[in-house]
């Protein structure tokens, strides 16, 4: 029987089929009734969508509707007003995960207001491209391969990037490749940016051949083991900036310099300038925080999946209010901008290549893990031959992008999870929200008072968000981790490379002094600094250290694993049996087979476990 994938229009990518029973293409003709019917129509329009659901808050004691809103499938028509504002709720979700690098990464080179702006900008639009090449699921021409997933799979900046990028520019800064007043003052460092950018883009053709490899062979090589706690040290690295933030900011008024400008966060000539950890400030990123949790517990369903960005809007308001906020980098911006308005010298940096390569592994491994998670939530297959094509499609897409976002002067691209959340909520996985989150994210890019509203946002507001948003990070590998069986040998693993990923987080320059060449042979030092830079990275550090035991240990027979599950096993297995023998804890009745009743329970490859229901 023959076997065709994204055979049409109405199987479109969501399943397999007999080619003898594809249904047949729609003609050109077709096509245009179908459009003009949907803008022309109330069905087509409006439709009879529950609009009440998604703005119905969740207040004690309120009564709520018993009908649950339609299910929206991936090939399902639905009304344009709804792919419309579905979509404009999944640009929000992920607005705050796209703007977060650049401002981190700019503040690092020490680039002016405007090119910040440029790169938030950039951010936004080369999103809303790639995003479309994901969602869209191309066939290359007499091969079996794919790009993209088919799926609402959107993209955004990589947090993973921000550790090895900031590190990178802080050696650049002190061997002198990036540039440095008399007085030490750190200047702007356009080539350093350039050397990220080029340096990813030559990474990015290691998950571009990754992806030819079938999906079991690369979970074998890269299993949770590896991936787990390599996602937590990004999160736990990243939170400290958050922090830094959260009480005046990361620049050079962090600790609290007597003499200077930067005696006050973040300068002394800002709007409203304080000390870096005044009261104020720690205020301000409270009110982040807690509009967070607080639209996450009575939001209505469109509130509690965009509470991040409400909870920014909240604490912006308020900064605003209080005289925080400084408009003349909004006066000064230009109406529009768009790719290539500013430009860096691309090149490789050495260093950086071990790095960029554990990030685009970790990238890979999320993009298996958010495929699979998206699947599940959009109620499609999560195994055979289609998901395994999904599964190459998307990291093979996810490659191609992080080159193509390198060339488009910004850093890598990942597979964004929080839109999984979004669908299970508003239970749409249609691909037309999809295209209308790529369309408003492009729009956002292209007004760039937008974007230089963004960056005039105080950092102990974004410190609030930020360090709400990099602590998910952390949990989400933890929640890798918890998929792991406890053993000895796992816990040899974890132990082993945790620990000197937690020490380079803890003691960032413990490595800084080993090498003391100071010769002109720049091969030989850039050589040492790319295994500098890779001891003080912690998640690349774990990750190379996880991969390397979890191949050299071989793998433990029961007993063994069973007898080292805790340190307590073999008490716990004696009371146990002490118990069993005891009348008083005999177990409820059983059934006639003499077997205890057991709750039947499915299990996603994800982790999660759903009872009968719908994952959410």
């Amino acid at each position: 029987m023959a076997v065709t994938i994204d055979q049409g229009p109405h199987d479109g990518p969501d399943m397999i089929i007999p080619a003898n029973e594809a249904s047949p293409k729609r003609s050109f003709g077709e096509h245009i009734s179908h459009i003009f019917k949907a803008f022309t129509t109330k069905d087509g329009l409006v439709g009879d969508y529950d609009y009440a659901f998604l703005f119905t808050p969740n207040i004690p004691f309120m009564s709520k509707p018993k009908r649950t809103a339609p299910f929206f499938g991936l090939q399902d028509r639905m009304p344009v007003i709804l792919a419309l504002l579905l979509g404009f709720q999944h640009a929000l979700a992920m607005l705050a995960g796209i703007i977060t690098p650049p401002i981190i990464i700019s503040g690092s080179a020490n680039f002016d207001a405007t090119t910040e702006q440029y790169l938030v900008s950039t951010s936004l639009i080369v999103c809303g491209i790639l995003s479309a090449i994901q969602v869209t699921r191309f066939h290359l021409y007499k091969t079996p391969y794919y790009i993209g997933t088919g799926l609402i799979s959107v993209v955004g900046t990589s947090f993973a990037i921000i550790p090895v990028a900031t590190k990178g520019l802080a050696q650049m800064y002190g061997n002198g490749m990036c540039p440095t007043a008399a007085d030490g003052t750190k200047l702007p460092c356009p080539e350093g940016y350039g050397a990220i950018l080029g340096t990813a883009s030559l990474c990015a053709l290691l998950e571009i051949g990754l992806s030819f490899m079938t999906p079991a062979l690369l979970k074998k090589l890269f299993p949770p083991i590896v991936t787990g706690p390599t996602v937590t040290l990004i999160g736990v690295s990243l939170i400290q900036s958050g922090l830094q933030d959260w009480a005046g900011g990361a620049g050079g008024c962090f600790g609290r310099p007597e003499t200077g400008i930067f005696q006050n966060c973040p300068t002394n000539f800002a709007p409203h300038p304080l000390p870096w950890g005044s009261a104020e400030f720690i205020g301000l990123g409270f009110s982040v925080f807690v509009s967070i949790i607080l639209f996450e517990r009575f939001g209505a369903p469109i509130m509690k999946s965009l509470s991040v960005i409400l909870g920014l809007l909240v604490g912006c308001i308020i900064a605003a209010a209080c005289g925080y906020f400084d408009r003349s980098g909004i006066d000064a911006a230009p109406v529009a901008s768009f790719i290539w308005v500013h430009i860096f010298p691309l090149s490789v940096y050495g260093p950086l290549i071990l790095p960029l390569m554990a990030v685009y592994l970790i990238l890979m491994m999320e993009a298996i893990g958010d495929i699979t998670a998206t699947c599940d939530v959009s109620r499609l297959q999560v195994e055979g031959k289609l998901f395994d094509s999904r599964i190459q499609g998307g990291i093979l897409a996810d490659g191609i992008n992080g080159m193509l976002a390198g060339l488009c002067t910004i850093t890598p691209m990942s597979t964004f999870a929080q839109n999984n959340g979004v669908i299970a909520l508003t239970r749409c996985a249609n691909r037309k929200a999809g295209y209308a989150a790529c369309f408003f994210l492009i729009v956002m890019g292209l007004f760039s008072k937008f974007a230089a509203a963004l960056t005039s946002i105080p950092s102990a507001v974004l410190g609030g968000m930020t360090t709400f948003l990099f602590a998910s990070v952390a949990i989400s590998g933890i929640r890798i981790i918890a998929t792991v069986p406890f053993t000895r040998r796992t816990r040899f693993i974890l132990t082993a490379a945790m620990s000197l990923g937690f020490g380079a987080i803890l003691v960032p320059n413990w490595f800084s002094y080993v090498f003391t060449y100071t010769g002109g042979n720049k091969a030989k030092a850039g050589f040492f600094d790319a295994i500098v830079l890779v001891l003080e990275t912690g998640f690349a550090v774990t990750a190379f250290i996880a991969v390397v035991l979890n191949l050299l240990l071989p793998e433990e027979d029961i007993n063994e694993e069973t007898e080292s599950l805790a340190g307590d096993i073999a008490d716990r297995t004696e009371a146990e049996i002490e118990n069993a023998e005891d009348p008083k804890f005999a177990h409820p009745s059983k059934g006639e087979s003499g077997e205890s009743p057991r709750i039947a329970t499915h299990t996603h490859q994800n982790g999660e476990s759903v009872d009968g229901g719908e994952k959410v």
